[in-house]
């Protein structure tokens, strides 16, 4: 008897992950990303001298879902960076604050991945890649 209730707590405590797990959404393709749409045409504005760009970057299919950035240009450095599309997962919602922070101090999409979310931190370099490379 007296081990009968650690067992019962432990198999509670390892069922509890179990529980709460949340599956990835598989897209059905082979590979992890895919170009699903190029990046946009960039939008200019100007005012007092300093040109302001709008860019959307890609969209990518993850095994996660979506991804997709815009980025915006104050003269030639990056202001903000803004998630138009990306999944709907906790490690999602919590790397992207990282990612756009990155990019706000490396000025590039040399930045590096966030642990946890792989997936998401890929699809956000290449989205961000892409609308640079657009803005050319």
């Amino acid at each position: 008897m007296k081990r009968a209730i650690p067992v019962l707590a432990l198999s509670v405590a390892g069922l509890i992950p179990l529980w709460r797990y949340a599956p990835s959404h598989d897209t059905g393709s082979s590979s992890a990303t895919q170009a699903a749409a190029p990046a946009s045409t960039p939008s200019v504005s100007s005012s007092g001298g300093t040109t302001t760009t709008v860019v959307s970057g890609s969209t990518l299919d993850t095994e996660k879902g979506p991804v997709q950035v815009e980025v915006t240009f104050s003269g030639d450095e990056i202001a903000s960076v803004r998630m138009l599309r990306q999944p709907n997962h906790p490690q999602t919602r919590a790397a992207v604050p990282k990612l756009i922070e990155e990019t706000l101090q490396a000025q590039s999409a040399d930045i590096d991945t966030v642990s946890g979310a792989t997936i998401t931190s890929d699809g956000y370099k290449e989205s961000l890649q892409a609308a640079i490379d657009a803005r050319g």
